[in-house]
Parts: structure tokens; C-alpha cells; sequence
């Protein structure tokens, strides 16, 4: 049996909880899930936990989520190499048809049915779906990779306001009518400057912005959008950081009050991050002391 101090204790969580479930309480949060952090299942579960638990205190939660690794096994089994640039896959028409039969089938349909096991109501759409997004050719070079250019609100609202989690897939309908992948961080930074959110939850396989990757103790707690561009000029942040950061700031240009890069790989994130003093990975904000 717990003793009273344990119990105490439990209590002192709830109430540490409530200012922030206030700040919190009928506004968007959009979540970026993508990357190696979907890989583990426990982890997997524990993150749909954290956002089911979100939605049933009163936050507006809309999951938008990628599938690297599940892409790369789907195409290794082809026999086609995953090739990058400045951490976006290229993206043939060969790629794109595997693409989105991954991300908008088997990797958002599983994040669906898993919210739904534990208790919250969700449903998957893609940008495809209403033309919630339009893209453009971000570059010849990187083939069917897009830039989005419009994203239509409605589509997520009407999920919003009759209950659900709308579970995003980052494919774009082209304005020339084609399909294109979007980097799933510029989709989450769009979508949540289009809503008006809070905040945009970016989470990935590292502990945040670190100016020594193998260093903890170099991570980057809070920084501004003059400083994150300054990290990337010096070389601090590159590889699939860039795009990563670039949408951060993408979405604080958009109007998102503050963003946070946390790790998806420790156990509730989410609420550690949201609705408790502690904290954890990167906090960006459009100007530090503002």
C-alpha cells in the first residue's frame, strides 16, 4: 500500500498540473511524430497515452506524423536505396506511390486504431483529403518533394469540433495536380500556423538542439529565431536538424506562440514538457525575453 507521502506526492503532480491544463484548455496543440521515436512500441503507446489524456482535459490536439524508417523498410524490400538531401528523401514517382501507401495506409491507420485502443476517438486524413494541403515542387532535384503552399483549416476543425484527433499524413495534392511528400515538420509548421496554435510539439529521436551531439549536458534549453539561425550558420545544427529547425521557425513566423523539440524516446514527453514545471528538450520562441 502507498504510503501518505507517496500519495502526497501524486497529489502535488495533479495540482502542478492545473495552471497549465488552464493555459492549455481549449486551445490547439499540434504534435509532429515522426522519425525513430515511432519504432518502439511501448514508447508509441505511451506518446498516443500522453495525447489521448491531452484531448480528455480539454486540449484541441491534431497528431501530424511522418514514417522514415517504415518508408525505408517498404522501399529496402523493393530494392530501392533511400537516398537524402539536407535530410529530405528524394522522391521519384516509383518512391511516392510507396510513400503514400505507407504513411496516409499502414503508419497512419496503426496511430488511429491505437488511439482508439486506449480510449480517444481519432480518424486519418492526408493532405489529399478536402486539398487540406497544396504543395509545389520544392526542387527538381529532390523529385515529387513539395513546398506547401495553402492549407485548408476546415477539414481539421470539422474532426475538432465533433470529437476527434484529426492524425495528419504528410502528402500534399500538387497545384499541377500531381501527389507530392512533404517533410513532415514543414506540414506540422504550416498546419499549426494555419490553426492559430499554442504551440507545435516537434518530437524526434535526440534530446533537443545540442551543440555536442554526444554531450547532454550542451543542450540548447531555450532559444530565439535569431539564435537558431545562428546555430545553423555555425554548423551546430545540420543533417536532418536543418529542416527540422527551419520548420520551427517556419511555424513561429506563422504565429505559434512557442515550439518544443523534445525526444520522443523518453516516456511522456508530452506531459512532462505541458503540464509540469520540469520540462524537457528545446523551447523555441520568436524573440527570448519578448
Amino acid at each position: 500500500m502507498d504510503s501518505f507521502i507517496e500519495k502526497e506526492k501524486r497529489a502535488q503532480v495533479l495540482v502542478e498540473a492545473l495552471p497549465y491544463i488552464q493555459e492549455y484548455w481549449n486551445r490547439v496543440v499540434v504534435v509532429k511524430y515522426g522519425g525513430h521515436a515511432m519504432t518502439d512500441e511501448t514508447l508509441k503507446r505511451q506518446v498516443m497515452e500522453d495525447i489521448v489524456l491531452l484531448q480528455l482535459v480539454g486540449v484541441k490536439v491534431v497528431l501530424v506524423h511522418g514514417g522514415g524508417p517504415e518508408i525505408n523498410a517498404a522501399l529496402a524490400k523493393m530494392g530501392v536505396e533511400s537516398k537524402f538531401v539536407n535530410g529530405l528523401r528524394v522522391t521519384d514517382a516509383e518512391s511516392m506511390d510507396v510513400v503514400q501507401m505507407v504513411l496516409a495506409g499502414k503508419v497512419g491507420k496503426s496511430l488511429v486504431n491505437l488511439i482508439g485502443s486506449i480510449g480517444g476517438k481519432a480518424m486519418g486524413i492526408c493532405g489529399l483529403d478536402g486539398r487540406l494541403a497544396v504543395a509545389r515542387c520544392k526542387d527538381p532535384a529532390l523529385g515529387q518533394v513539395g513546398a506547401i503552399t495553402k492549407i485548408d483549416t476546415k477539414p481539421i476543425y470539422d474532426l475538432l469540433d465533433n470529437g476527434y484527433i484529426p492524425v495528419v499524413s504528410s502528402i500534399a495534392c500538387g497545384e499541377d495536380g500531381g501527389v507530392y511528400n512533404v517533410n513532415a515538420d514543414s506540414m506540422a509548421a504550416q498546419i499549426s500556423g494555419a490553426l492559430g496554435a499554442e504551440c507545435l510539439i516537434s518530437m524526434t529521436d535526440v534530446p533537443g538542439i545540442m551543440a555536442d551531439p554526444a554531450d547532454l549536458s550542451t543542450l540548447v534549453n531555450a532559444v530565439d529565431i535569431a539564435g537558431a539561425m545562428e546555430l545553423m550558420r555555425s554548423g551546430v545544427v545540420r543533417g536532418g536538424m536543418i529542416p527540422k529547425v527551419e520548420s520551427c521557425i517556419e511555424a513561429l513566423l506563422c504565429g505559434v506562440r512557442k515550439v518544443f523539440i523534445l525526444d520522443g524516446r523518453v516516456p511522456h514527453s508530452i506531459l512532462l514538457e505541458m503540464l509540469t514545471d520540469e520540462g524537457s528538450g528545446t523551447m523555441m520562441l520568436e524573440e527570448l525575453g519578448k
